[in-house]
C-alpha cells in the first residue's frame, strides 16, 4: 500500500456541512484547528478547505455544490473523528469556553487514554484523546 514518505499524515476523514462556514469557525475557534486553506465558489459556498491539528488534517466542504464528492455523500449518516490532543483537559476547557456541545467529559479510559467527545454544528461526533494507534506499515 502506498502511503507518504514525508511525515504527512495518510488518511484525512472527510467532511460535508450545510453550513461549512459555522463549521469552520467552530473546528478553528472551539476546537483549535488551524485552517490551511479554504476555497469558496462564486456562490459563496465553500469548495474545499483543510484544516490541520497537531500532525494530522481533515477535509471539508459545502452540501449540494454538485461535485463528485457532494453526490456520493447525498443521505450519507453522520462522521465520527478521532483526534489527538496532548492536555485533553485544556482542550476540553477551549471547547467548553466556545460553546461546543459536549458528549461525554475527559475520561480516563480502561486502555489507557484519557477522552473527551463532543458534537459539531451539523452533528458529527468529534473525540479528542491521548490514544494515538501505532501504526505498522
Amino acid at each position: 500500500m502506498a502511503g507518504t514518505s514525508d511525515g504527512r499524515p495518510s488518511i484525512y476523514p472527510t467532511l460535508l456541512y450545510a453550513d461549512a462556514k459555522a463549521a469552520i469557525e467552530q473546528l478553528t475557534e472551539a476546537f483549535g484547528f488551524t485552517a490551511l486553506a479554504v476555497y469558496e465558489g462564486e456562490d459563496g459556498s465553500v469548495t474545499h478547505a483543510e484544516l490541520a491539528q497537531g500532525n494530522g488534517a481533515v477535509m471539508l466542504g459545502s452540501k449540494g455544490t454538485g461535485s463528485a464528492f457532494d453526490k456520493v455523500m447525498k443521505g450519507a449518516g453522520t462522521t465520527g473523528v478521532y483526534v489527538v490532543v496532548d492536555d485533553v483537559d485544556a482542550h476540553h476547557r477551549r471547547a467548553v469556553e466556545r460553546g461546543a456541545e459536549i458528549l461525554m467529559p475527559p475520561t480516563d479510559q480502561d486502555y489507557g487514554s484519557r477522552d473527551y467527545m463532543a458534537r459539531d454544528v451539523e452533528g458529527n461526533v468529534w473525540s479528542f484523546g491521548t490514544y494515538a494507534p501505532e501504526i505498522k506499515g
